[in-house]
Order: structure tokens, then C-alpha cells, then sequence
């Protein structure tokens, strides 16, 4: 600066951060409430003094001569012709790099390379000239071309036409005007057409219908990783990050935007989309691959490998990745600053405008897309079974594998002689190989946990209660000793189904592992008072405690609880304050939480930003240990610490190796 001091470098680390993060917030309020505008009856909107021209695409007396062919526009007089354009397939590299030079929003940053096959895209965008076809043809009429949420949605909203389009004649003779944020217009027909995703599909499928598809698949929309491949290269993903001054919104003001062989209508150049063909194309030989109208894609919104949320929003992206929310790309006349980025991943539910229109892409393999969740309109708009509840980092884990790590057959072993200690004592495998000193205080932990709670005298208002993270049910059916029904659940369908089992009185084996490939065949014993009685008392399912208070509003027969535990689970959930914030709602007044963790963080299970403690504060580097963000929170939710003690535990690995694992269990009484 002027006065000579040094700069600051602000990352995401640095609390300046979430300033430019308030910018930037501003920047998509802009967007979309020019959208919201546009929406808006005329009379009651009136155009700012300063605001950017709309695209001046004809002069008065083409845009006279231009109101006689408002009913019939014609390919080739009204609008250009609108070839399928041939792509080299490749490998897209997605994310942002954390050091690059400007601010990103938390779904930029991470990690995927995409293989994209072959494939076609349509040389525009679909304008508004070649959408008309569709409305005449009665493609709003007629069901077979949407989907089943598409045509509810049409149906909903009595939708004969784009929502932009205004009627300029008589009922049926398909005359319309344009209205644009602040003006209503003559007809645009060389305009791309401001669609949903409901509407781009359906044109679609009648398009394919109609002329069918160059390929053996039908006609669709374009990818994310597609995308990349057509914008111009001068400015795409690897030329930002091998030069930041790539990313052309990083040195370009709107007025500058238009000029040169990659001039585009973006960072609010004007006012209005513009004609298809009005800029160069890209060295793909696609028009507008970057502005004039944002692009809907195929792929849900989903977060990058290893995506982090920011603390400061910590819920900007996460619930967007629900498969409800279709990616957008390119940007639009009214995108600027990370909104116009190459980095930018933004998204709109399917039912939305947002000044977005949608090109033709047709390929012989499958679309490269990214789909969280199955739905019923081709995976877009998929419906969460909260039964089989996926988390954050199970969502970025489905992208690469679908592994669990909770699901091995020797994890469940591992598990099962945890929870079953007397399990051998028939084979004569001791849980613990004798010797002196033998650590066999650390058994027996889920049940120790469990007595915990009861020892505690929680206020038995309708003796019920919850065991969260049960694995295999060791800890679940010593509370059914204690309690008149006890509601038991784990992330692990492994772990639930080996639980039912053994309720169901089956005599169940595991390995006890010795040395190396070695290993003792065991039978699975119960601790002693465990009978039938008890053991029918706990109705066991899968569920993911990061959606605990949902159960309480939608579970059948769920209920609420005097006692609550959860054992070695928060540090292995990917949002643990998510859990804690149910507490209130599931324990009755007088009820008593018992937590039991070791605050073992890792970010294979939890984001770095959803950690309780375990790090220095990024700005005083004071430690911020989980203890004392636990009691805050738990504070704060009306709960008091009642009690605290060290819990060690032993698993064994194999007859000489063995975890040794001291925990802090504290309990929790609710006022």
C-alpha cells in the first residue's frame, strides 16, 4: 500500500475471508433478484439510472420489420441454423486451486477428473425461434414429453409458453412478445430461450421425437465436465490455473467483456441476452459457451473430492447436495465476479429461472454426469429416503466407490468380540491374552456405557431409550435390561442386520484373529440376564444420527427418550453438531444424554470444519479443545454436566496387538 507496510495475505483461514465472502454474497442477490424483477408485473418495476443498455442486436426499422414475422419465424431469416457440432472426448480436471488468487465458494474447492467420451452439441444455444416450434406443436400439452415432476410442475403453473414470453395477438396464433428485466420487446427470435430444466428436457424428447437423435441415444442437455471442453481455451480450467489472469473475470470490466475473438455478454455487459451468433465462437466452434444465458447440465450439484465447508457458512452448498438441485454453467448477462469465473459450480432447483437456457448434446456413450440420487425425472429431482439417509461425506465417497468402511466382514468381527466379551470362553480364546497386568478393566465397554446412563438415575417419565451408533447391539440390550423398550440404530447395515440376527435368537460365529491368516472360530455369547425377554424389547434399524431429528418428526412410533447414549460416535460423524442439535427434542425433562469419545478427528470421517476442537483458533492460535466446545453446546441446549470420568476400552487386533483407548464420558442431565 501507500504507506509501505506489507500486504495480507487473506485465505480462507484469515477472518478477513468473510468479508470477500459478503461481496460475493451480494453479487448472486443481484442475479437473482434481477430475475425476480424480471418476474415482476411491468407496471411495478422502473429501470435504474445507470443501467446497462439492453443488447442492441437491430436497429428501429429491423426491429419494425421484424414485428411481421413475429407469428411464423423461419430458420435462416429469424434465427441461424442451428447445427450439431462434433467434440473430441478428453479428461476434465475439476477445482479450484486453494491458493489461486481470488475467492471461491466452498464447492469450487477439491478435486475429480472426468473422462469425457465423444460426443455432439448444437452450435447455440436454443433460441427462442427454434423453441416456438416446440409451443406450436403443442409440445405444452402434450405429457409424453415431460417427466412425471415436469409435468406436474406445467400443470401447476397452467404453462403454455415460456414464462418470458408475453402474448402479443389473438389466443392460438402463437404471436409473443419478449419481456426482459425491465422492458417488454418485440419478439427476439435469435435470442436463446429463457427455459427450466423441466422445459429444456421436454424439448428434448420432442425434438428427438420429431428428427431423432444423430446417435443412438436421445438428444439431452450438457454435462459440467462437458462444458469445460467447449469453452475457449484461452480461458479455460488449465489456463486459469497455469495464469490467473486466464480467468477473464479476474482483469475484465463488463464494458470490456465484449471485445475481442472471446468477447462474450457476461459481467453485465448488457442488460438482455443477444443474439446466438453475435460473438466468436470457441475453438470448438460453439457460440456462447460462456455467457449470454446460463446452461442447465444433467448433473446434480454435488461437492468436489475432498470438499470442506467453511465455518463461517457452513450451509452454503451442504443441503443443495440433495438431488433436488440441477447444475447450471457458463454464467450469465447478469453473472459477475466469481459468478463469471471458469471455477464458478452453481445450481437452481429445475422448477426455476434464473436466465437460463440449455444447447443440445447427443453421444453414444452415457452422459457423463454426476447423479447423487436416483429420481423421477432421470435422477434430477430424487427424493431422500430418510430410511437410508446418505451423508455429506457419503455423497463425495459415492462419487469414487462405494466402499464403508464400517461394512467388512473383519470389522464386524472386530466388533462383535467388542460388544460380546464373554464370546470364546466355550472355545477357550480368552478376549485378552493372559499376562501380567492384562488391561481387563478395558472390557466390557457397551455395556459399561450403558450402566453409565442407568447409574445416573435419569427421570423415568415413559422408560425409553435411544442407542445411537449401536453397532452390533452389545450396549443396546444391556439397556433393555433397565429400560421398557429401547429404539437402537446404526450408519452399518452390517452392523444392524448381525444385530438382528443375534436377537432373533441365532447362534452367530465370528473370527477371533490370532496371527497373521490365523484365526479362532467363536460362537457369539450373551452377557449374563440377557434373555429372550430383554432381547425383544429393542427394535434395531439403519439410520444416520446426522438426520436424528427428522426421526422425531417423521419416524413412526420414534417417540422421545429418559435416556440417550452414544459411544465412540461423535468423532466419526461428519456433522456431530447436527446430532447434538436433536437433543432437545428427543429427551424428556429430567432424561440424562451419556456421551462417550475419545475426539479422535479425521478427516476421512468429518470436514475439518465440523470438528468440535483439535485445532488452534486461525486467528489467537490459542487450542480449542472439543471438551470445551461440547459443554458449550450442550449448554447451550439446556443440558447440565452431571458427570465425567475417563472409559478405557480395548479392541483387540490380534492376540498380541491390541487399541487401548481412553475415552471421556460425561453425562448429561436435561433441565
Amino acid at each position: 500500500g501507500g504507506g509501505g507496510g506489507e500486504g495480507v495475505l487473506v485465505n480462507q483461514d484469515h477472518p478477513m475471508w468473510a468479508l470477500f465472502m459478503g461481496f460475493e454474497h451480494e453479487r448472486i442477490h443481484l442475479e437473482t433478484s434481477s430475475v425476480l424483477f424480471r418476474e415482476t408485473p411491468i407496471g411495478l418495476v422502473q429501470r435504474p439510472a445507470g443501467w446497462p443498455g439492453l443488447y442492441p442486436d437491430k436497429d428501429d426499422d429491423e426491429a419494425a420489420e421484424e414485428s411481421t414475422t413475429r407469428r411464423h419465424p423461419t430458420e435462416g431469416a429469424d434465427y441461424p441454423p442451428n447445427e450439431m457440432v462434433a467434440v473430441e472426448g478428453g479428461d476434465v480436471s475439476l477445482g479450484k486451486p486453494l491458493d489461486f488468487p481470488s475467492y471461491g465458494w466452498d464447492n469450487e474447492y477439491g478435486t475429480r477428473t472426468v473422462s469425457v467420451p465423444p460426443f455432439r452439441a448444437s452450435k447455440h444455444m436454443i433460441t427462442n425461434g427454434e423453441y416456438h416450434e416446440f409451443v406450436r406443436a403443442g409440445g405444452y400439452r402434450n405429457e409424453e414429453y415431460w417427466c412425471a415432476d415436469g409435468w406436474a410442475w406445467r400443470s401447476h403453473r397452467n404453462m403454455k409458453w415460456p414464462f418470458f414470453w408475453t402474448p402479443a395477438g389473438p389466443q392460438g396464433s402463437h404471436e409473443y412478445g419478449l419481456r426482459t428485466i425491465f422492458e417488454e420487446v418485440d419478439m427476439r427470435w435469435d435470442w436463446p430461450v429463457d427455459v427450466t430444466y423441466y422445459e429444456s428436457k421436454a424439448y428434448c424428447r420432442w425434438k428427438t421425437e420429431m428428427d431423432g437423435s444423430p446417435t443412438s441415444k436421445p438428444y439431452r442437455v450438457l454435462t459440467e465436465a462437458e462444458h469445460q471442453l467447449i469453452r475457449p481455451q484461452q480461458h479455460n480450467l488449465d489456463a486459469a490455473r497455469a495464469d490467473a489472469s486466464a480467468d477473464k473475470v479476474m482483469t475484465t470490466s463488463g464494458a470490456r467483456f465484449p471485445s475481442g475473438s472471446t468477447g462474450a455478454n457476461l459481467n453485465m455487459a448488457y442488460s438482455s441476452h443477444n443474439p446466438v451468433d453475435a460473438f466468436p465462437p470457441s475453438h470448438t466452434g460453439h457460440h456462447d459457451a460462456v455467457g449470454n444465458a446460463w446452461e442447465w447440465t444433467e448433473d446434480h450439484f454435488n461437492p468436489l473430492k475432498n470438499f470442506e465447508v467453511h465455518h463461517v457458512y457452513d450451509d452454503f452448498s451442504t443441503p443443495c447436495f440433495d438431488g433436488k438441485h440441477s447444475m447450471i454453467v457458463g454464467g450469465s448477462f447478469m453473472s459477475t465476479g466469481d459468478e463469471a469465473s471458469v471455477f464458478a459450480r452453481f445450481h437452481f432447483r429445475p422448477h426455476f429461472l434464473q436466465h437460463s437456457g440449455f444447447r443440445l448434446v447427443a453421444s453414444e456413450e452415457d452422459a457423463p454426469a454426476m447423479h447423487l440420487f436416483a429420481g423421477e425425472f432421470e435422477g434430477q429431482a430424487g427424493k431422500r429416503d430418510h430410511e437410508a439417509a446418505i451423508d455429506e461425506e457419503a455423497a463425495v465417497d459415492s462419487m469414487e466407490s462405494n466402499d464403508n468402511v464400517y461394512e467388512s466382514d473383519d470389522l464386524l468381527s472386530m466388533y462383535l468380540g467388542l460388544h460380546f466379551p464373554s464370546s470364546g470362553s466355550k472355545e477357550n480364546v480368552d478376549p485378552v491374552m493372559d499376562h501380567d497386568n492384562s488391561p481387563l478393566h478395558g472390557l466390557r465397554f457397551p455395556q459399561r456405557v450403558a450402566e453409565l446412563l442407568c447409574s445416573l438415575n435419569p427421570v423415568r417419565t415413559n422408560n425409553r431409550a435411544l442407542d445411537v451408533g449401536c453397532a452390533v447391539g452389545g450396549s443396546s440390550f444391556e439397556l433393555a435390561k433397565s429400560f421398557d423398550h429401547v429404539e437402537a440404530f446404526d450408519f452399518s447395515e452390517n452392523f444392524v442386520a448381525a444385530a438382528r440376527r443375534i436377537q432373533s435368537g441365532e447362534q452367530l460365529t465370528f473370527k477371533v484373529p490370532v496371527e497373521g491368516d490365523i484365526t479362532e472360530e467363536v460362537n457369539v455369547i450373551q452377557e449374563p440376564g440377557v434373555d429372550s425377554a430383554v432381547l425383544e424389547k429393542v427394535n434395531f434399524f439403519h439410520g444416520d444420527a446426522c438426520v436424528l431429528s427428522e426421526y422425531v418428526d417423521s419416524k413412526e412410533n420414534f417417540g422421545t427418550f429418559d435416556g440417550v447414549i452414544l459411544a465412540n460416535l461423535l468423532c466419526r460423524l461428519p456433522d456431530p453438531v447436527a446430532c447434538l442439535n436433536a437433543m432437545p427434542k428427543l429427551v424428556n425433562k429430567g432424561g440424562v444424554v451419556v456421551m462417550v469419545t475419545p475426539f479422535t478427528w479425521l478427516e476421512e470421517f468429518t470436514p475439518r470444519s465440523k470438528w468440535l476442537g483439535g485445532f488452534n483458533d486461525p486467528v489467537s492460535q490459542k487450542p480449542m479443545y472439543s471438551k470445551d466446545r461440547l459443554k458449550e453446546i450442550m449448554e447451550g441446549l439446556g443440558f447440565e454436566k452431571i458427570h465425567e470420568e475417563e472409559m478405557p476400552l480395548v479392541i483387540r487386533e490380534h492376540r498380541r496387538k491390541y487399541q487401548y483407548i481412553v475415552s471421556e464420558a460425561t453425562g448429561w442431565r436435561k433441565k
